[in-house]
């Protein structure tokens, strides 16, 4: 592509970026100092390309995925954020009070609002956490809170209702034989060590091992488990909004696709994805019609990703920008 294909192309998708209408050649005549004939020339070498799509309603053209990968490799460059956008998400980086998954979760809420995409965290915990202790605490009617903490400093709990022939002494004399045997023990590994290690020893030792045992090997198997149990949605509302979309049978199509365990691993980052990542169109292996731009993160043990769904007619500079922010400052070292 030349300088002047370049210049037509990134004047056409900034243009069909902004007001959502295809671009035709007098428009352009005056900002890149060209005949109309010499853009319609340029304009059909491009489609011709695949690079532009003509709209069947007008004779204007919109770009095409392989316009849009085009731009974003080539002539985008970032967005530097505005300083009051920095100082929305500086407060949330800087509150000592909150968890990690909080501060993600408030950053992908305020993503949604300075961008007016939908946004989305896919959060797990890290598998290279050990345990660190577990312990109980006694509520009233039965029930319990079970808690397991790692040496990353990750806290779960879960609740239960413990019949009346289990003990809180049997509970705790169970933790005080876990934490002794099995602190240390990686996460993934806690459940088989403790159905082949601790099982036999509290057979001895507790009457009702059998209740105990399950309600430690639950607690277990829900931490460790490797599923999407920190997804948090903000601005599905957008997408009922983008006037991109032919008819609200599209929106419902691609919001469906978030109830799919299947769709969702499509969104979540790949290990050796680093930095912010364009995804266009088919790309997406999501939907057709969108964009994903997204970005992982590692930290105090917990990992995730952060993705911005919207339509493929992205604002790619502002929004690549402002990835790339969160992304430096949630995998900033303490």
């Amino acid at each position: 592509m030349n300088h002047r294909q370049e210049s037509l192309l990134k004047a056409i998708v900034e243009s069909y970026i902004k007001t959502v209408k295809p671009v035709g050649s007098k428009s352009l005549c005056k900002k890149l100092n060209c005949s109309s004939a010499t853009i319609r020339n340029e304009m059909a070498r491009l489609e011709e390309a695949g690079y532009l799509e003509k709209n069947h309603i007008s004779s204007g053209r919109i770009p095409s995925s392989k316009g849009y990968r085009y731009y974003v490799e080539n002539l985008m460059k970032p967005k530097e954020m505005n300083g009051e956008d920095v100082l929305k998400l500086q407060q949330i980086f800087q509150n000592q009070e909150l968890q990690l998954s909080d501060t993600v979760n408030k950053c992908v809420e305020i993503i949604s609002e300075m961008t007016n995409y939908t946004s989305i965290v896919l959060g797990k915990k890290s598998l290279d956490n050990n345990l660190q202790q577990v312990s109980i605490i006694p509520l009233n009617n039965n029930r319990i809170v079970a808690l397991v903490c790692t040496d990353h400093g990750i806290v779960q709990n879960k609740q239960f209702t413990i019949p009346k022939t289990i003990s809180i002494d049997e509970l705790s004399k169970t933790c005080d034989i876990i934490n002794k045997m099995l602190s240390g023990t990686p996460i993934i590994n806690v459940a088989s060590r403790l159905e082949f290690e601790i099982k036999p020893v509290i057979a001895t030792k507790i009457k009702q091992y059998e209740a105990v045992y399950e309600i430690f090997s639950k607690t277990f198997h829900d931490f460790a488990k490797n599923v999407h149990d920190n997804m948090h949605m903000s601005g599905t509302n957008h997408l009922l909004n983008a006037p991109d979309y032919g008819n609200l049978e599209d929106v419902k199509t691609i919001l469906s696709k978030f109830d799919d365990e299947n769709f969702i691993k499509k969104i979540e980052s790949n290990e050796n994805e680093e930095g912010v990542k364009v995804y266009i169109g088919d790309e997406t292996e999501f939907d057709p019609n969108v964009t994903i731009i997204k970005t992982s993160f590692h930290r105090n043990g917990e990992d995730g990703t952060i993705a911005i769904i919207g339509p493929r007619r992205m604002e790619y500079a502002k929004t690549v920008g402002l990835l790339t922010y969160i992304h430096d400052q949630l995998n900033k070292e303490d």
